[in-house]
């Protein structure tokens, strides 16, 4: 059984049909690339998977580690391990880097304290694990992260996920806007978080760097997929690479 199953769905933003027929999944302990062009249906994938409305799924089912979640609310998804990094980020630019992290880790605390959690999977890291995974941010602990570069702003919203009980880590355009040395930084950080044994689905425009990092892919194109191989595969593939991502 996959950590993560989709099957046959189908989902809208009011009438327009964005998502359709798409199936796929993710194995425990993977980096698995969802890749497209703009408005292929990438992140909308993503927010069907997180509980984020819109997308209206409907038809077709979403299962995590077995269970349905098609239709559960963001909050109940995030609670049962799965953290989304919108491509926005989100961070709170006024607060500290460790005020930052601190609130992430009062909200996943009052989470399981009102009883919702489901997980059984991996707990929330401790603020020492996150400087752990990124050093840079210990560094700046006291800084205010709307003062960070855009590469420590991104480490900050992925560390902040990570304060959750994160079995599945969404990642939404992680590269987008990075110098390519401030890119080499965060894969870097992606892959210490792999071989700590979080799985990530990662969306990404930059399809070369997101081949680099995966160990699968899948290609999405007018919300369907039409590719589904190993990194590799996808790397040999010249028609399918240059028919639906341009490289």
């Amino acid at each position: 059984m996959s950590l993560l199953e989709i099957d046959g769905v189908d989902a809208y933003y009011g009438e327009s049909h964005i998502i359709r027929d798409l199936s796929m999944s993710v194995e425990e302990g993977e980096i698995c690339a969802l890749l497209g062009r703009n408005g292929a249906g990438k992140t909308t994938t993503l927010r069907c998977i997180a509980g984020a409305t819109p997308p209206d799924v409907r038809k077709g089912q979403i299962r995590f580690k077995g269970g349905d979640i098609t239709g559960v609310a963001a909050e109940d998804v995030s609670v049962q391990g799965i953290s989304l990094v919108p491509e926005e980020r989100r961070i709170f630019p006024n607060l500290s880097v460790a005020e930052n992290l601190h609130l992430a880790e009062v909200v996943n605390n009052k989470s399981n304290t009102w009883g919702r959690s489901l997980s059984f999977g991996h707990k929330g890291m401790s603020t020492e694990e996150v400087y752990d995974q990124f050093p840079r941010l210990d560094e700046r602990k006291d800084q205010r992260a709307g003062t960070l570069s855009g590469g420590e702003q991104q480490m900050l919203a992925i560390a902040r996920a990570l304060k959750q009980n994160t079995d599945l880590l969404l990642l939404d355009e992680p590269y987008e806007g990075l110098a390519p040395k401030i890119i080499e930084d965060v894969e870097n950080a992606v892959e210490r978080i792999s071989d700590a044994g979080t799985t990530i689905l990662l969306v990404e425009q930059n399809a070369a760097a997101a081949i680099k990092l995966a160990d699968r892919a899948y290609v999405i194109d007018q919300g369907s997929i039409v590719f589904d191989g190993s990194a590799d595969e996808l790397r040999e593939d010249d028609e399918t690479r240059e028919r639906y991502l341009g490289v």
